[in-house]
């Protein structure tokens, strides 16, 4: 038996070992790249005793191989204002791991977008989409352009010449990009018009998120939202709760926030706040879906108009403090590492039952680990906001097969897959002795899933 222990440390200390090379390589080869830095080191956290499990993957060096994008581009993107002055913003496209299917991911146009930005999004985004089931590889894209008070024709000016380059590094079978924060159905009508006149041709399947008079699918406006409203809800059942009569703190009001309110509202919760980049509105009676929908989406105005209409509500600067209202349940859903070690505290002691991320990493490691420790139900980006990409998957159906599907038939498959995706999750924890904690679940379910197609393409 002492022999066995010994051998069995052996084998774990030399894992480690590997791991942590790996992941110092990563924060030698990518300097000052932060967010790409804590994505890895997530995954990384998390997967030794596979790799203890399935040495096959040291073998095949698999982590070096999966931490390191395919193909990397970064571009200018000129363009001219209502001035008629020449702006010049940085277009990128990170083709991160195609192992499953074309790459995959959205564009996100914000001044924030930087190299690391684009590959923490990517790297992410190679998992997410392995747990959607999809044959769908990670990618991601996206400009430190910013849409916040341009013209619609400058941003078609801006789309336009962001999609001259682009067009040369996607396709229906290569790649296929999406929305994401900065890019709805207005700039990817912008994009896909450019594509088309470029190519000469109609290829539906280039861009998802389109609009539905151009071969668009119902129900994907609504899936990241709908999604995360989906995994929460079964996450809860599964610990016998309930949304029904709980209070719901949502950040962001923008495409993920509003329909998770929606999905939230429906299956009876109480919203009581959201936010914008500038502050948040607190209203103790229920956020009025129905302003918030057009201040966000028509009038493309701030979330602190709301308040002239709903004078018992409450509007507060700085988006941050919306973590300090009591809530049964938190969604973040604005951006990454909007929930601290302080607002993870706040929470807690104000009484939250349940967190779920519809955003991409809105939670720090210490946040995450705050959660866990006080036996918070949590559920990670990864798997909570897969929604929206499953649906864009199943919109690439649908271009393929020259069909269109009514809202409810996409509704069921997402239903249905944000069940899966979260019960293969707790079967992955359970499996590697990390019961109840789906974010070791999460990173394990797209990790094999990964590692096993690359292994099975051998070394390319």
């Amino acid at each position: 038996m002492q022999t066995f222990e010994k051998d069995f440390t052996k084998v774990e200390d030399s894992v480690q070992q590997y791991v942590t090379s790996v992941h110092k390589k990563v924060l030698d080869k990518n300097p000052n790249e932060n967010e790409f830095h804590q994505a890895v080191g997530d995954l990384l956290h998390t997967i030794t005793p596979v790799l203890q499990k399935h040495p096959i993957y040291i073998k095949q060096n698999i982590l070096e191989r999966i931490v390191e994008p395919e193909r990397f581009i970064s571009f200018r993107v000129p363009w001219i204002d209502d001035s008629g002055n020449v702006q010049v913003n940085r277009g990128f496209r990170v083709q991160f791991n195609s192992a499953l299917g074309p790459y995959k991911g959205g564009l996100r146009f914000h001044p924030s977008v930087n190299n690391s930005i684009i590959k923490f999004l990517g790297f992410e985004q190679i998992f997410k989409n392995a747990l959607t089931g999809q044959p769908i590889g990670g990618g991601k894209g996206g400009s430190d352009f910013d849409p916040k008070g341009k013209s619609d024709t400058e941003i078609m000016r801006f789309c336009q010449s962001f999609m001259s380059e682009l067009a040369n590094h996607i396709g229906p079978d290569i790649d296929v990009p999406a929305g994401d924060i900065g890019v709805g159905a207005r700039e990817i009508g912008y994009l896909f018009g450019q594509y088309k006149k470029m190519k000469g041709r109609y290829e539906a399947g280039v861009l998802t998120g389109k609009g539905l008079n151009f071969n668009g699918s119902l129900a994907r406006k609504e899936a990241t939202g709908y999604g995360t409203v989906y995994f929460l809800q079964e996450m809860l059942k599964d610990h016998n709760m309930d949304l029904r009569g709980t209070t719901v703190v949502v950040s962001g009001s923008g495409n993920v926030s509003i329909y998770a309110m929606e999905k939230a509202m429906e299956l009876g919760a109480k919203v009581v706040a959201c936010s914008d980049s500038d502050g948040y509105i607190y209203d103790e009676n229920g956020i009025n879906l129905k302003t918030v929908k057009r201040l966000k989406e028509v009038e493309r105005t701030r979330i602190a108009n709301y308040i002239a209409e709903h004078p018992n509500a409450v509007y507060s600067e700085d988006c941050t403090g919306i973590w300090s209202i009591p809530c049964d349940i938190a969604l973040p859903c604005a951006t990454q590492n909007e929930i601290d070690e302080n607002a993870a505290n706040n929470l807690v002691f104000n009484g939250v039952r349940a967190i779920a991320e519809g955003a991409n990493m809105p939670c720090t490691h210490e946040a995450i680990s705050i959660f866990l420790e006080n036996n918070i139900l949590f559920g990670p980006a990864k798997a909570v906001n897969a929604g929206g990409v499953a649906v864009s998957a199943l919109e690439m159906s649908q271009n393929s097969s020259r069909v269109s599907w009514s809202f409810n038939e996409v509704d069921v498959k997402l239903k249905a897959i944000m069940r899966k995706i979260y019960h293969d999750c707790v079967e992955a924890a359970d499996e590697y002795n990390n019961s109840g904690n789906l974010v070791a679940g999460a990173n394990i379910a797209g990790f094999t899933k990964v590692a096993d197609t690359m292994i099975s393409l051998g070394v390319i």
